[in-house]
């Protein structure tokens, strides 16, 4: 498996071979089929100075014509099984260099070491000690400084420089509007990001919504429940956000559901042609009244005025904090049953393959130690490489070793950023409990901490969820997102993001405003 990876690799990308030159030999292929490919693909890098990427098919046919001792069962296996690869297993999107070089440099030496073993061997065996002592004298390991080191008179490191300023800040999981705006940026490949609230604020559903766009952005998802739910919960809770409804009787027929509006829409104090409605349900009204309005006083102006249109149009909605719920009305017919939920997944997941994975494990089980032999069985099994890992959550995981608390949490933390800083870079995202004083604010801040506050030197972003004390804003379907860390840039506890949901129908976000 390793060995195809690294001639599919080559076959691609320049930057691939250019860092692994200084170590590159076809004498650590162990299979035939391996040792063409390679030997063709450096011939022809070293002429032209890059990967040969569609051109190998051009270049197999006229070694095929040429070459009459090319065996026939290897050159069917290249004709059958290696060129078709190319489209299906990497592409410009999905190829995830840093990874493939550490996996080749470990391989290598791996090799290296073994075929001077077998060397030592064969000597002793033929009692030849004198030249077995030689060579064991003569190991040295493989040099890889093309790969871990950086020499920034050498051009190699403009390659660097460019994939720091570009694939480093691949948005890996892409928002839309405010929320977008708000923390696209922290989404990204290598990056290490957390929710922290209060307890049942919905924060699995958010983590939920994160692993299923990033399916939808065709990355490739690993998902752990540490033990907040089992596994059957998790699945169940998974086709509810998938069919949009509830399993649950009480939470089917008509409902009230938030949409985005306008404060100068409902107060009728715009006169801006691309509006949607030419009068104002809460005329006279202030921004604080807009601001304190109930879902009671909404549903009765919703009920009363059924020809207003809320309005979200002009650019200004979209930079300044002019955003305000409205609602319309929705009807859940029939709560979700086995049936439908199997048709769901066989609609989609199963039909188009996607890659995504849940392991689901029993309260005070799952180290970090479990979550990287998992992940290993899976790559060798599967050759699933996650782009994104979500840990549902990073509280409930538990380590061995560590009997205090604060350093157990700590030690946890380490090891999920070690996660997100291996493994090909992944996005790691996980939620961590807020302290009991968070419940008696509106909005949580970086006191709220749980147990360590070196979560927060850990993590590269986290944000809390905040809805206000008297559920007023739970009952409507607002949460309020605000930064908490942010490690590039400038951040601050006050900026905040208001996204609509309704958790009834498995939704945590319909939309969002500033």
């Amino acid at each position: 498996m390793i060995e195809r990876k690294i001639i599919i690799g080559a076959i691609v990308s320049t930057e691939y071979l250019r860092l692994i030159r200084d170590i590159w030999s076809i004498k650590y292929f162990e299979s035939s089929v391996a040792k063409h490919l390679g030997r063709w693909i450096w011939e022809y890098f070293e002429k032209y100075d890059k990967a040969p990427g569609k051109l190998i098919e051009g270049i197999f046919y006229d070694r095929l014509k040429s070459d009459t001792n090319l065996p026939k069962d290897i050159a069917e296996e290249i004709e059958e099984d290696i060129l078709p690869s190319l489209s299906e297993e990497y592409t410009e999107e999905s190829f995830n260099l840093d990874y493939l070089i550490t996996q080749t440099k470990e391989y290598f030496n791996e090799r290296h070491l073994e075929i001077h073993v077998a060397t030592i061997t064969a000597a002793l065996s033929k009692n030849k000690l004198l030249e077995a002592e030689h060579y064991a004298c003569e190991y040295t390991p493989l040099a890889s400084t093309s790969i871990t080191d950086i020499d920034l008179s050498h051009e190699s490191v403009l390659d660097r420089i460019d994939k720091a300023f570009n694939i480093d800040t691949e948005c890996l999981i892409k928002y839309p509007g405010a929320l977008g705006n708000f923390w696209n940026d922290q989404l990204v490949r290598g990056g290490f990001v957390a929710l922290m609230a209060p307890e049942k604020r919905g924060k699995t559903w958010h983590l939920l919504d994160f692993a299923m766009r990033a399916c939808k952005q065709k990355r490739k998802v690993a998902f752990f429940q540490a033990g907040d739910m089992t596994e059957g919960q998790q699945l169940k809770r998974l086709c509810i956000y998938e069919a949009r409804k509830s399993n649950m009787l009480k939470y089917t027929g008509i409902m009230y559901q938030p949409v985005q509006d306008c404060i100068y829409n409902q107060t009728n104090d715009c006169d801006k042609e691309e509006r949607e409605c030419n009068f104002g349900i809460f005329d006279g009204y202030s921004w604080e009244d807009i601001k304190k309005i109930k879902q009671k006083t909404l549903i009765e102006a919703y009920e009363e005025n059924k020809d207003y249109l809320p309005c979200k149009n002009c650019d200004t909605y979209k930079e300044k904090p002019i955003g305000t719920p409205w609602l319309k009305k929705v009807n859940v017919k029939n709560p979700l049953g086995s049936e439908e939920a199997k048709r769901i997944i066989k609609d989609y997941f199963i039909k188009y393959k996607v890659q995504f994975k849940i392991s689901s494990h029993p309260n005070d089980t799952l180290t970090i130690k479990n979550i990287n032999a998992i992940l290993d069985i899976w790559e060798k099994q599967d050759d699933f490489i996650a782009d994104v890992i979500v840990v549902d959550y990073a509280d409930l995981l538990v380590d061995d070793y560590e009997k205090d608390e604060r350093q157990k949490q700590n030690k946890i933390w380490k090891g999920l950023r070690n996660l997100s800083q291996t493994r090909g870079d992944p996005l790691v995202i996980t939620a961590t409990q807020a302290d009991a004083k968070s419940y008696e604010k509106d909005s949580i801040g970086m006191t709220n901490f749980s147990e360590d506050k070196r979560k927060f030197g850990h993590v590269t972003g986290m944000w809390g969820l905040n809805q206000d004390r008297n559920d007023r804003e739970k009952k409507i379907g607002i949460m309020r997102i605000n930064e908490l860390v942010i490690r590039e840039g400038e951040f601050f506890h006050s900026k905040e993001v208001t996204v609509l949901q309704n958790l009834k129908r498995g939704i945590p976000f319909l939309g969002s405003y500033w």
